[in-house]
């Protein structure tokens, strides 16, 4: 695919009976299943039809249908809705393009222009290989940003190439510092991936909370309870609820030490790029007619250079072949190396989604309001 002009200014287990991942999904059992390609179209021709361009719309569709195929909803299609909602209270800029408004080389910082952060990240991403390309290495900052959707659907990208990429992003607070009792950072996500010899890129891909927002706002909207350990009510006690999990706090995973990475993606990605930090990026689905301000960062490294022009690759695929031939413990039947239980969902997809009915009935009434003749 083309990439969108720039402009210039001045890992799991498998237990029996049991699915544990960084991107364990709730569970249920009323989804339907939806051909990807169609759904793509749809969601594709509702973005145009509120002014995104053609190729926008369609680098937009393929990163949020490609989180459903993996088995990642809380990053999927279910977010169109709210997508368009802020479209059309213009906190996107449908037809914006993102500039470099600062270019050191090796190091770029763009201006989102409050596009839709595939957009942006894409244009990134894609600026962050050419720069790698010649200088080894790249670091390409992103402000006035958006919701991107999966951190490691754009470090693939990158490692699609041959490179080490990087992909992180920062959110509006949601977790306190430890011991305390006031949202301070965001669940921050940082994404990894390496190309392999064996195949696909070995990806690892996670929050650094113990879960993310959208699978407590999944399960809120599915009427299911979250696990205990996911997140506070407002008072900072231990939850099982959605609604006072939405309205409390996310707990750090690993606790001070989630913290200070989470900490370190904000700086990286806000104070690096000259963007929101902290509680300067606005929340997601509060304030819509108001820009979201996240930042973001993607990191390229020419791997290929290395060990004498050999690169890395089949150092990466035999270490994920010894992670997943280790020893077992008791009742686990297979081990995976980060990113397989996604890899393994999107390949046994058959290329359906599965979409709560509730949601199938959203995107169709969409579907009809932009006129598009997909059918789902």
């Amino acid at each position: 695919m083309t990439a969108p002009t720039i402009r210039k200014c001045r890992t799991g287990t498998r237990t029996k009976g049991t699915r544990t991942s960084a991107n364990t999904t709730v569970a249920n059992t009323r989804n339907v299943s939806v051909a990807a390609d169609p759904l793509s179209r749809l969601i594709a021709d509702v973005f145009i039809a509120h002014g995104v361009g053609a190729v926008h719309a369609q680098v937009a569709a393929t990163s949020l249908v490609r989180a459903d195929l993996e088995g990642i909803p809380s990053h999927g299609v279910a977010l169109l809705p709210m997508y368009v909602s802020r479209l059309k209270a213009k906190s996107i800029n449908a037809a914006a393009v993102p500039t470099i408004v600062e270019d050191h080389g090796a190091l770029v910082v763009l201006d989102a222009n409050n596009s839709l952060g595939q957009v942006s990240a894409f244009n990134a991403a894609e600026l962050a290989i050419e720069r790698a390309s010649a200088h080894a290495a790249s670091v390409v900052t992103v402000r006035n940003g958006f919701h991107f959707g999966t951190a490691g659907y754009w470090a693939r990208h990158i490692a699609g190439t041959g490179m080490v990429g990087i992909a992180l992003s920062n959110t509006r607070p949601l977790m306190p510092a430890p011991g305390g009792a006031e949202r301070v950072v965001g669940n921050n996500p940082l994404a990894l991936a390496f190309p392999s010899a064996s195949g696909p890129p070995l990806v690892v891909d996670m929050a650094m909370s113990a879960t993310a927002m959208g699978k407590i706002r999944l399960a809120e909207a599915q009427g299911l309870s979250i696990p205990v350990g996911w997140a506070t009510n407002a008072r900072g006690e231990p939850t099982t609820s959605p609604q006072e999990a939405i309205d409390g706090m996310l707990l750090p995973a690993g606790g001070a030490k989630g913290f200070g990475l989470a900490l370190a993606i904000d700086l990286l990605c806000g104070a690096l790029s000259g963007g929101g930090v902290g509680a300067a990026v606005r929340p997601l689905y509060g304030q819509i007619d108001q820009p979201y301000n996240c930042a973001h960062a993607f990191m390229a490294i020419d791997a290929r250079r290395t060990n004498q022009g050999a690169g890395i690759a089949s150092q990466v695929a035999e270490r994920a072949e010894d992670i997943r031939r280790s020893k077992r413990a008791a009742g686990t039947e297979r081990l995976y190396a980060p990113g397989d239980i996604e890899r393994a969902h999107f390949e046994t997809s058959n290329n359906q989604c599965l979409l709560a009915p509730e949601l199938v009935g959203e995107l169709r009434a969409l579907a009809t309001q932009a006129g598009s003749d997909a059918v789902i």
